[in-house]
């Protein structure tokens, strides 16, 4: 309301109201979730619309199934036979079909059927280097790359409008690349780390000739005696070609690396790592992002803050504090022996136990910023009742947690709803629960 100049509100009151973000249901494919999620955000990445996806032939809708498919769609953008990303598998050690006219079926030259594989990166993801002259027409594999990495910008992007979140293991160098920073050097540590250092080191081998050149007289003469973990330059017998992959070229020629020519080949090998051989790449990248919104919007945070956003981070659960940021309802209480039992379970699972409840609960394997306590819905656990349960004990004469022994627990993804029978004991749950997890991945329907 606006004062007028006597103090009393003008007759310029304006009400100003907001509407609600328009919501764009699609089906996708179980079986086709990357060919689904390329036709989707094609069409509606650029729409300010919010996303929900249901699958076809399942009842399952709203945001359990919506946080699953990102949630797929992450670990499907990590298989090893896109060729996206760096590898600590020996399918980079291969000779690979630069020009896209490999086997339909996933494979490469000189390395079996890999498309099941998933990509390990223990510091993170990076994009693999192609060679600039990597054939890039349409239908070769280096389109594909190109128009993966294209899709991953436009999720990413869609995925922190919407506020879902991504099971992408990002390396931080790759967020710096995303945040418009150069990369050195010394940034290959954080994502490659034995290569990193061999680079440091052979580096330091540059410092050093480079100090004896600028001593003059005798000094020079003890350059030929450098040594590398040992050994000279000359007996690495190091060619012209990135490490690992052998058909990028760094300098034409049979020249070979000796201490006189290091520093050059440092430079190369760096520049195709981060720099040249990933530049089309992120340029894709960058593309799909800006289709949603503008990628210089993310320049407020840092690599941390952005993963932090975009992929949520694991916390550590204490059965003491976990009831702080939990509903119990229908039957239970905070002090219900099953809950005090499921408390403890929860405070005791091991990070990939944790990622698998979160994901059976949830429909993602990560929480959001802020963990359990900001969880939306907030997590609720409900006391289930088994109708064949009960007409057991009926005619038994049997205890309810007894008969609830044989129940298996079940959840709404879309309300983070926990229906958990009454089990006799802990170790009895601790085994229902996990095996509800394990099996119950793949599918929504009625429970």
């Amino acid at each position: 309301q606006h004062q007028g100049a006597d103090g009393h509100g003008s007759t310029n009151e304006r009400e100003v109201r907001v509407g609600r973000l328009q919501r764009q249901k699609v089906r996708v494919s179980r079986n086709r979730i990357l060919d689904s999620a390329a036709k989707v955000m094609e069409m509606y990445s650029s729409q300010k619309t919010v996303l929900e996806v249901e699958y076809f032939g399942e009842v399952g809708t709203g945001l359990g199934p919506t946080l699953e498919f990102y949630t797929l769609l992450s670990h499907d953008l990590q298989k090893v036979g896109l060729a996206m990303w760096r590898s600590n598998s020996t399918w980079n050690k291969s000779v690979m079909e630069i020009d896209g006219d490999g086997d339909k079926n996933g494979k490469i030259a000189g390395s079996a059927t890999i498309d099941g594989d998933i990509v390990q990166a223990p510091l993170g993801l990076f994009p693999r280097p192609w060679p600039p002259n990597a054939d890039a027409s349409e239908g070769s594999q280096f389109f594909k790359v190109i128009e993966h990495f294209r899709l991953v910008g436009r999720v990413m992007a869609k995925a922190l409008q919407d506020g879902r979140l991504l099971d992408l293991p990002l390396s931080m160098a790759f967020y710096k690349l995303v945040l418009g920073q150069e990369l050195d050097l010394h940034d290959i540590l954080s994502f490659d780390a034995e290569f990193g250092k061999i680079l440091q080191e052979l580096h330091l081998l540059v410092r050093r000739k480079q100090y004896l050149d600028s001593l003059g007289g005798d000094n020079s003469d003890a350059i030929p005696d450098l040594r590398f973990r040992g050994a000279s330059i000359e007996d690495l017998c190091l060619d012209f070609t990135l490490p690992g992959y052998p058909d990028y070229i760094l300098k034409l020629g049979d020249e070979t690396v000796d201490i006189n020519n290091l520093e050059e080949y440092i430079s190369l090998v760096v520049d195709a790592t981060v720099k040249t051989g990933i530049m089309h790449q992120m340029e894709a990248f960058r593309a799909g992002f800006n289709q949603v919104f503008d990628i210089s919007s993310l320049q407020i945070f840092t690599p941390q803050e952005l993963d932090y956003l975009l992929c949520g981070r694991r916390e550590l659960w204490e059965a003491e504090t976990l009831a702080d940021h939990i509903k119990f309802d229908h039957g239970y209480t905070a002090k219900s022996p099953p809950i005090v039992n499921l408390l403890e379970i929860m405070g005791e699972l091991t990070p990939e136990e944790q990622r698998a409840f979160c994901q059976f609960v949830t429909g993602a394997p990560r929480l959001p910023p802020g963990g359990l306590a900001v969880l939306n819905p907030r997590l609720t656990i409900v006391r289930k009742h088994s109708s064949s349960a009960t007409a057991a004990a009926a005619a038994n004469g049997t205890g309810p947690s007894e008969s609830a022994d044989e129940d298996l627990p079940s959840v709404m993804t879309c309300a983070n709803y926990l229906k958990l029978p009454p089990y006799s004991t802990k170790e009895i749950m601790y085994k229902k629960l996990l095996y509800a997890i394990n099996e119950g991945q793949g599918s929504f329907d009625l429970s």
